[in-house]
């Protein structure tokens, strides 16, 4: 193919660039490679269906937080993996690359926003006494830095816009590194309150909703986590590193590994154990004493 030669390859990158896969070779691209037609549709198809499941039990069980949550979730995957098809076409478009950059960075937050809250809701119910720590700490603790890491990693993707990307790959770091050790001290906690329930003789009464709740909840996290080390490495050594190059790992532990932790978040959502009919009205007096307690506390 008669590529233009007058393009440098550093000019291939940035907002001004002019190559598209006529004038330039596919390895002067950030990724050096087309991403996968195929996988791209599959994943924006899977992440519809998953979404529509979250919009259905969200309504039939009324759990309007947590739906919000894994519906921002979905939706910016979904935008996310529509920007990667878009760079099959033209692995040199830049409004492309910072679509799928953002929006799958970011993504995974509102899954764990959606997971610290159903904690806090899910210690007030099966034990408050047997927890370190006040339920209600989970809300003002791990929300706020879910918020924090949201900010970063958008921030970075955006800062992508300038010609030396370096400070947005810093900062999109700081992000996901801030997000992968506040997950950690999240699964000790959770773990820690895990361990000392079932310690208490209290598991023995759990019926199959239950189990299905809790190891949904915690495949999740652990595939979460997974995920965000995996970020962590492709970006340590920036766009120019040799990770961020080959989209078999990118396919595996972004795309199929998120897929999973949403599936699990169905198995692992509220509405399976706070909405059976002999808890209702248990929860709404659990969920009285989460706002009474916050009050007191201020």
């Amino acid at each position: 193919m008669p590529y233009n030669y007058t393009i440098r390859p550093e000019d291939a990158f940035g907002s001004d660039s002019p190559c598209n896969l006529d004038t330039c070779p596919v390895d002067w691209s950030i990724y050096s490679y087309r991403p996968s037609l195929a996988a791209n549709i599959v994943f924006v198809v899977l992440f519809s269906l998953i979404g529509l499941v979250h919009a259905y039990l969200g309504f039939r069980w009324k759990s309007w937080g947590f739906m919000t949550g894994m519906l921002l979730g979905c939706l910016s995957e979904i935008v996310g993996y529509v920007g990667r098809i878009m760079m099959w076409y033209n692995p040199f478009s830049f409004n492309a690359f910072m679509i799928q950059i953002v929006c799958l960075t970011i993504a995974p937050v509102f899954y764990t926003a959606s997971i610290y809250v159903t904690l806090s809701k899910t210690i007030n119910f099966f034990g408050p006494e047997l927890s370190r720590f006040k339920p209600a700490l989970f809300y003002w603790i791990f929300i706020p830095f879910d918020i924090v890491c949201l900010i970063l990693q958008a921030a970075g993707g955006a800062m992508s816009t300038e010609s030396d990307s370096n400070v947005g790959v810093d900062v999109s770091m700081a992000g996901l590194v801030l997000q992968v050790v506040v997950l950690v001290v999240f699964i000790a906690a959770f773990s820690d309150y895990m361990i000392r329930y079932w310690r208490s003789g209290h598991a023995k009464a759990f019926g199959w909703r239950e189990a299905a709740f809790f190891a949904g909840l915690s495949t999740a996290i652990i595939l979460v986590l997974t995920r965000c080390i995996y970020r962590v490495a492709e970006l340590r050594e920036g766009y120019d590193g040799d990770l961020i190059k080959h989209e078999i790992p990118f396919i595996i532990l972004e795309g199929i590994v998120i897929v999973l932790a949403a599936v699990a978040l169905c198995f692992g959502h509220p509405g399976l154990v706070f909405n059976k009919p002999q808890v209702t009205t248990s929860v709404s007096q659990v969920e009285k004493g989460v706002a009474s307690g916050s009050e007191s506390n201020n």
